[in-house]
């Protein structure tokens, strides 16, 4: 049985990840979930798996949590050294890093430096530390098993082959739910339509950034440490039906493709199981009612955050993490309906802008200029 913990439980991913774990409950044990400030759902998750510890990023919630369980043995952590106790329990085997944002990063790298297999849907770990924490696994031994679709799907269609031989790794993308149209059509639009996601079901700051094609800019710098790629040899390739969800194109021109239906449950499950895999009761896939699989070229006048991205990418040092920074604060912002939504690629590209690059990185330094980005840009609005 695979002990696990889950940061970010009560999320879109966590809950997730516990509906597979619901599925299996003969291979995995869940030992410590943590969550933001949601301690009802988080109540409910103690009450069925019953893990050993629990951490609530607010004191607050977390004193109330506490009091709300009475005399149970679940132990309540809070903040953020909650958070790298339940990513570093001596009983676990495999921690779930679904945290939004830049949070992830310290337990993440705590958990690998305690040997730790990260089973990784937090996109920021990589954007703003990619070399760091793929040195820090490597020397640990321990494996990053990725959770995005299309990372899982690029991660498959690996497996038994030299990443040598790859000429290309091709990310698709759904195109969002502003596909097709152009920035006349997007100066006004509204929260409520950002967040309609046309295949995918999403936490709100990730539904941002699929209309955005942000999400796709941080993808692709995910790739390239994940695969150990140049930017040269990663595409994104529009493909509305969101059936196949990455493919690899080797040196002698071959190109193998994951396809199945739109369910993250699917890459959470292999993650979870790797290397072996477990079966799923669910409609198979019928290419018949299909019809046809489309693609399009980007639209990157339209969308500019996935230019962003590129740049970010190519000149690298402390630049994913100066566009990271800048694209969390104007999201919320967003969300906060106190900008527009081109007001989010306008803000990063300020900021990176202004920003002096630095190339010899260490942890410190990166969460210092995470910081001084994030007061950058408030400043700025």
């Amino acid at each position: 049985m695979k002990n696990i913990s889950i940061l970010g439980s009560t999320g879109s991913i966590g809950t997730q990840t516990l509906d597979v774990v619901r599925n299996n409950k003969e291979k995995f044990n869940i030992l410590g979930l943590s969550a933001n400030n949601n301690i009802d759902l988080l109540e409910k998750q103690i009450e069925e798996f019953h893990p050993i510890a629990v951490a609530v990023m607010n004191e607050e919630k977390a004193i109330e949590l506490k009091k709300r369980l009475g005399g149970k043995k679940t132990e309540v952590l809070h903040g953020i050294k909650g958070l790298i106790s339940i990513a570093t329990l001596s009983q676990v085997h495999l921690v779930v890093t679904s945290v939004v944002g830049m949070i992830g990063l310290i337990p993440t790298l705590e958990a690998i430096k305690n040997k730790k297999d990260i089973a990784l849907a937090n996109k920021e770990t990589l954007v703003t530390a990619g070399k760091i924490v793929m040195e820090e696994a490597k020397k640990n031994n321990v494996a990053i098993l990725p959770v995005d679709s299309e990372h899982s799907a690029i991660f498959q269609c690996l497996k038994g082959y030299n990443l040598k031989d790859i000429k290309r790794i091709i990310l698709t993308a759904s195109g969002g739910p502003f596909r097709g149209l152009h920035r006349s059509d997007l100066e006004n639009v509204s929260v409520k339509e950002a967040l309609k996601h046309p295949k995918w079901n999403m936490g709100r700051k990730i539904s941002i950034d699929s209309a955005t094609l942000m999400n796709k800019g941080l993808e692709v710098i995910e790739a390239k440490w994940l695969f150990d790629v140049d930017l040269e040899q990663i595409d994104v390739v529009v493909h509305p039906q969101s059936i196949i969800h990455s493919m690899v194109e080797y040196k002698d021109s071959s190109i193998l493709a994951q396809m199945g239906h739109p369910d993250m449950r699917v890459p959470i499950q292999f993650a979870l199981t790797y290397p072996d895999r477990v079966k799923r009761d669910e409609k198979k896939l019928d290419f018949f009612e299909l019809g046809s699989l489309t693609f399009e070229k980007p639209d990157l006048d339209t969308f500019p955050c996935l230019n962003l991205a590129y740049e970010a990418l190519k000149i690298g040092g402390s630049l994913p993490t100066v566009l990271n920074a800048a694209n969390e604060v104007l999201v919320e912002l967003f969300l906060q309906e106190k900008i527009g939504f081109y007001h989010i690629p306008k803000g990063i590209q300020k900021a990176m802008e202004k920003h002096d690059v630095i190339h010899n990185l260490d942890v410190h330094k990166i969460i210092e200029i995470d910081h001084a980005t994030r007061e950058f840009v408030k400043n700025l609005l």
